[in-house]
């Protein structure tokens, strides 16, 4: 076939190659499905007539000119695919909020069920100064008054661990509150029951804490310290929360699936939500142990810990909307 006709019998299909390449090459974080739609057979087509025009001996232009989409429709197949970093941004730009709203009635269940406890065992407590000590032990009460004593010169942390470094802090929360979170989740195995008890006793302990230490006035160590980090800690511990009960939803209520599919089917579901509570907590953990016990105008410490509860309820409310799987 001479180079003439072969170019138009195919140039209609290298010019589709190559539009969906440069669609595919923009730096962007929010990348629709279909854009790469079709790719790898193109991808193959015009491996074979680069073969083709390279065998026949068409022009050397020709040659280049199919070189290089070759090039670059390997890359886009086989190179990007290690493209991690960005991979974990659109993840965490679209991603994880999306299948969280998709599995908001879990959410709001587990919001209750951390809430409620949390707001009636902390109006308790400012009430009655005795009534912490039916959630806690008093060596766990003791502990955490001294801990943010109004002379303490590390608020939230023991007179042992104000010696510590900033970053030994740092790793101590990650493991604690990490750990807090994944329990939460896993417990939802045991038909649901583990992760709502998780949750209830986590809201009625912060609750009493909270409650107990406003109680006693330590007002301006308490409040300004938990502020900061609580936004994400928080919520990740309730969103942790509900991907357990969609574990308990699993074993109570399969539908037509054996439990085991059920439980694979709804753990896959839930493991977006697992990642971004893993993410928010070491974010937590960072600005509690850099940010948190830092000596600052309590005012300060307000203002950006209301900041920081506005740009999780945003970002959890609004991130990714308009692409698939948002609603």
């Amino acid at each position: 076939m001479r180079q003439e006709a072969f170019e138009q019998r195919h140039q209609s299909l290298w010019d589709t190659f190559a539009r969906q390449l440069d669609e595919l090459e923009r730096p962007r974080l929010r990348r629709r499905p279909e854009q790469g739609a079709g790719l790898p057979e193109r991808y193959r087509r015009v491996c074979n007539h680069y073969a083709l025009a390279r065998g026949r001996r068409y022009s050397p232009a020709l040659v280049e000119q199919l070189h290089r989409l070759v090039l670059r429709g390997h890359q886009q197949l086989y190179t990007r695919r290690g493209a991690w970093m960005w991979r974990l941004l659109a993840f965490i730009a679209n991603g994880f909020p999306r299948a969280l709203r998709r599995q908001a009635g879990y959410f709001w269940f587990a919001l209750a069920l951390f809430l409620l406890p949390a707001l009636l065992i902390g109006v308790g407590c400012m009430l009655d100064e005795h009534l912490v000590y039916s959630v806690m032990g008093e060596a766990e009460v003791e502990q955490m008054e001294s801990m943010y004593r109004p002379d303490n010169e590390y608020p939230g942390r023991t007179l042992e661990r104000g010696a510590e470094s900033d970053f030994s802090m740092f790793g101590f929360y990650i493991f604690n509150n990490i750990g807090i979170g994944f329990r939460t989740f896993a417990m939802g195995v045991l038909a649901g029951v583990g992760t709502v008890f998780t949750l209830v006793y986590n809201g009625l302990v912060i609750g009493a804490v909270a409650g107990h230490l406003s109680q006693l006035g330590y007002h301006d160590t308490f409040w300004p310290f938990v502020s900061g980090h609580s936004s994400l800690e928080l919520t990740a511990i309730v969103i942790c929360g509900a991907a357990g009960l969609m574990l308990g939803r699993a074993v109570i209520a399969p539908g037509r699936h054996a439990r085991a599919d059920a439980l694979r089917r709804y753990a896959g579901a839930a493991l977006p939500l697992v990642m971004g509570d893993g993410l928010m907590l070491l974010l937590a953990a960072f600005i509690e142990a850099f940010w948190s016990a830092m000596v600052l105008p309590s005012s300060v410490k307000y203002a950006v810990g209301l900041l920081l509860w506005g740009l999780v309820i945003l970002y959890l409310s609004l991130a990714g909307r308009g692409g698939d799987g948002a609603r």
